[in-house]
């Protein structure tokens, strides 16, 4: 892997095997795969994605929705392991993918914080250390010792990236997360985005803002059902994009 890279993707395809036809009910699905009656299309969500990031580059990935950007996303992350081709990673990563979704909803707000962030990979000491932190960028105050069932999606979304961005990584995956919350928390979600870029951090980031992107980002790829299209600086990437969709 080339030293001035952070991440490097060659090659990808990600295949998902969707049923082709409609089964009532759990018993008549095991039925059917005993007697491999289950018929099956192929989706290739990315196909043949070859790009590479360099360190302390903003990438932007734009395109329409079912473009593949939140599967590449995941892919990069390691959530999903690529049906074909490779990614490469140089340094720490953090994903911000789909904020809370690992939340325990009997749970508080404040036992989260210590579940959530051990699937994050911090210690329970560090945890304790930056707990107050956390609370505090969440904006929470009482409710984060009420059970995360009676949270609405912006306050978790707002706790999980309060979790997420306590640390400064060397990669950072941003999947729509500067649209949680209110306008006001959109703007310090962006600003807290912003300080970690100021320590060189490598970041690849989805929004379905234009604007947002360039405002983040100094390049971008544009995906087309699965396939990358374009790469280039942000501007130019943008410009592009646009043309398609007012085409």
């Amino acid at each position: 892997m080339d030293k001035n890279n952070a991440i490097e993707v060659d090659h990808v395809g990600m295949k998902f095997n969707m049923s082709s036809e409609k089964v009532d009910n759990l018993k008549d699905y095991v039925i059917k795969a005993l007697k491999h009656e289950l018929m099956y299309k192929e989706f290739w969500a990315l196909r043949d994605v070859t790009f590479n990031v360099k360190k302390g580059d903003r990438v932007g990935i734009v395109g329409l929705n079912g473009a593949g950007k939140s599967t590449l996303l995941k892919v990069v992350s390691g959530v999903l392991k690529p049906t074909e081709g490779s990614v490469r990673i140089n340094g720490t990563i953090a994903p911000l993918l789909e904020l809370g979704a690992g939340f325990d909803k009997q749970y508080t707000g404040a036992e989260n914080i210590y579940l959530y962030g051990a699937m994050l990979g911090y210690s329970k000491e560090f945890l304790q250390e930056k707990y107050n932190e956390i609370v505090k960028f969440s904006e929470l105050g009482d409710f984060i010792d009420v059970p995360v069932k009676n949270y609405s999606s912006g306050m978790k979304s707002r706790l999980g990236f309060a979790i997420a961005t306590i640390v400064e990584p060397d990669i950072l995956i941003l999947d729509e997360v500067l649209s949680v919350g209110d306008a006001k928390f959109r703007k310090k979600s962006l600003k807290k985005v912003k300080s970690m870029m100021s320590h060189n951090v490598t970041v690849l980031f989805v929004s379905h803002s234009i604007d947002q992107m360039l405002e983040v980002c100094n390049k971008a790829i544009l995906l087309e059902k699965g396939h990358l299209i374009a790469q280039g600086d942000a501007k130019t990437v943008a410009e592009i994009y646009n043309t398609k969709i007012n085409s």
